[in-house]
């Protein structure tokens, strides 16, 4: 199995981040891409992967970061982005998008959101220059960030922690560019989610696991610190969900994600 998304380098790690790794590929993980979500943490990602053969990583400004784009140097962020784009350990950008759901309780504002578009597609730019697929974040924001990657049919995208409707993931099915990874949260949907029936709709072949760690810990692990020697709970329950071996799910899994980040 490969755990397309993680975050190791998260403070949740200090403490056990070795016996973490160690548990991880001890458990049926092969590779890990672990994934930054602002500079200090694709810089992280990046230190991770040049300490470990089989860690990778993802580098990229989470869509949050232009909610506040005006208190710090874009042009000096991008610059730095480019000189880690250059490390043969970086695999993909990301993870960038768009979300508008708040935190702080006050609306995103139309001027936030123009920044996370502007972000999204210059993000999108250094991928198709450096040619590297791209991680994308989105939350309720699907059809603003498909108006977006709709203009680049050669680029390719998975969406993360992916929870789109029917609809929508209907109308990204017909775009062969674009893949879908499910993490723990899939484990604790309640009987007749939608969620059930868009696993069922997708492909096999255009599927990717991952944790999302330290985050949405899978059943019975809900609640408590996730970590990527819990992504086989992923793969059963996508095997579940679908009526096939968890075998054929690890296995047909593995060989996408080998493809679409070019292990």
């Amino acid at each position: 199995m490969i755990d397309t998304h993680a975050h190791i380098d998260s403070k949740q790690y200090d403490h056990d981040r070795e016996e973490t790794i160690r548990r991880a590929f001890d458990n049926g993980v092969e590779k890990i891409i672990n994934v930054g979500a602002d500079m200090e943490g694709s810089i992280g990602s990046v230190e991770l992967a040049e300490n470990y053969e089989n860690i990778y990583a993802s580098i990229g400004l989470h869509p949050h970061v232009f909610n506040d784009v005006g208190e710090f140097p874009i042009s000096k962020i991008f610059s730095d982005i480019y000189e880690l784009v250059k490390n043969k350990k970086v695999v993909a950008i990301g993870e960038i998008g768009l979300d508008y759901f708040s935190h702080t309780g006050e609306a995103i504002s139309d001027d936030q959101k123009e920044s996370q578009k502007k972000g999204f597609i210059d993000q999108i730019k250094i991928a198709k220059e450096s040619n590297l697929p791209v991680i994308i974040h989105c939350r309720d924001a699907y059809d603003e960030c498909f108006e977006i990657i709709k203009n680049y049919p050669d680029q390719k995208f998975v969406f993360h922690c992916y929870g789109g409707s029917m609809e929508f993931t209907k109308k990204l099915l017909n775009r062969k560019n674009i893949n879908f990874s499910f993490t723990g949260n899939i484990t604790y949907a309640k009987l007749g989610s939608e969620i059930f029936d868009v696993v069922k709709s997708i492909p096999l072949e255009r599927i990717m696991l991952e944790t999302d760690c330290p985050y949405l810990a899978p059943v019975p692990y809900r609640g408590k610190r996730n970590e990527p020697a819990y992504v086989h709970l992923v793969s059963e329950k996508i095997a579940e969900i679908k009526e096939i071996s968890a075998k054929k799910v690890e296995e047909i899994t593995t060989e996408n994600a080998k493809s679409f980040f070019g292990f």
